[in-house]
């Protein structure tokens, strides 16, 4: 397969042109650590934002960054860490999840809407993007938004490409508003908690006005022998004191709680890592927080799964065997009746063929969805198929 890796936007340009005059089909990449995600794009060549890099704009008293979209995640990172800051929507390390290599790339976090732990808290990556600027499929250099969160009228085509998974165009720089690192923090931990006892007291602690920045649960035999039920604070240290102080006696029928400040406590939970490094098919489930337990339990009714919570309840990661259609068809009644979505995160090629990997659109969203594609990549260049068949 055919590879162009362009050095800046305008050969970028050029290689979409000549692309679309040959009627060839492009699969974007950027550090190639989430190619297994998505319906097997229908491709003939791919077309890399490697090439693609540098920090472009760092202001840290405006507390906004921007680098080309091939940039290193761990670039940024460093340099935020550097000044004290960091990306406020904690992206996700899809790497042992999918058993991947390579290096995650600055664009990529706009591509997926790659948010962590935290979204609970300071919003999606999306609500954090305030400005892109891509190559569109008709090769035309595209630039939205600015260096400054501003009220929008018309199309918004920052929100539009953030969770765009590359279909719409090839994304070469985007722009982050950042914050501060805080000073410390820490997590209360529960432990024997069922899962309708545990999204109750993460719902309680997340409706108080106790700021939590982190809120999961995760299930006996996910975690250990025992169950744990996690809630992260951050802040300044008398803040986290009273704070927990304050918990614990709002939650005290829950049991007594410790305390952990260790650091490393939430990376599993971001990224994935109790079904890392099995065969296992891995999905990805939105719903009403509260509604969590209900639906895993209606799921586990028809199928052999585990799983465990994040987001207060609200996000559930589900493993269940690779094997017909990786539970599908349970998974999709059950959120159907429960509310919500279900995306098939990890599963063989095959499997993400045959299978909808996104949940299935009602007629008239599809309609609207093929418009924007057409919209913006008329002839079909850009990861056709990766989120639905034909689009």
């Amino acid at each position: 397969m055919r590879s162009y890796e362009p050095r800046d936007e305008g050969e970028a340009r050029e290689t979409v042109r000549a692309a679309v005059a040959r009627g060839e089909r492009l699969r974007l990449a950027g550090g190639d650590t989430k190619a297994g995600l998505g319906r097997p794009a229908q491709d003939e060549a791919t077309l890399s934002a490697a090439g693609l890099t540098g920090i472009t704009l760092y202001e840290p008293a405006e507390m906004v960054v921007a680098a080309r979209a091939g940039t290193p995640l761990a670039e940024v990172q460093a340099l935020l860490a550097g000044r004290g800051q960091m990306l406020p929507f904690e992206p996700v390390d899809h790497r042992a999840l999918l058993g991947s290599t390579g290096t995650p790339t600055f664009g990529a976090v706009a591509a997926i809407n790659n948010s962590g732990p935290r979204r609970i808290n300071a919003g999606a990556a999306r609500d954090s993007l305030i400005g892109v600027r891509f190559v569109n499929g008709r090769g035309e250099a595209i630039k939205s938004g600015g260096r400054v969160m501003k009220n929008v009228t018309g199309l918004d085509l920052v929100k539009l490409m953030a969770g765009s998974w590359g279909t719409l165009g090839l994304l070469t720089e985007v722009t982050f508003k950042v914050l501060p690192v805080q000073e410390r923090v820490a997590t209360l931990v529960f432990r024997g908690l069922h899962d309708a006892r545990a999204v109750e007291a993460l719902s309680a602690a997340l409706g108080s006005p106790f700021e939590l920045t982190g809120a999961a649960h995760l299930p006996a035999g996910i975690a250990g022998p025992e169950a744990r039920t996690l809630m992260r604070v951050e802040g300044f240290s008398d803040s986290i004191d009273y704070r927990l102080g304050e918990l614990r006696r709002l939650l005290k029928r829950f049991g007594a709680p410790e305390v952990s400040d260790e650091a490393g406590l939430w990376e599993p939970v971001r990224d994935v890592h109790p079904f890392a490094g099995s065969g296992a098919a891995v999905w990805r489930i939105s719903t009403a927080p509260t509604r969590g337990p209900a639906l895993t339990a209606e799921i586990a009714r028809g199928l052999a799964a585990r799983w465990y919570y994040d987001w207060g309840g609200g996000l559930i990661w589900l493993e269940t065997p690779a094997e017909g259609d990786a539970g599908a068809a349970i998974i999709r009644a059950a959120v159907k009746a429960q509310g919500g979505n279900a995306t098939l995160l990890r599963a063989p090629a095959a499997l993400r063929a045959a299978v909808p990997v996104f949940e299935p659109l009602p007629e008239p969203l599809m309609r609207v969805t093929q418009g924007i594609k057409a919209a913006h990549d008329p002839g079909g260049v850009f990861n056709s198929g990766r989120m639905y068949a034909g689009v």
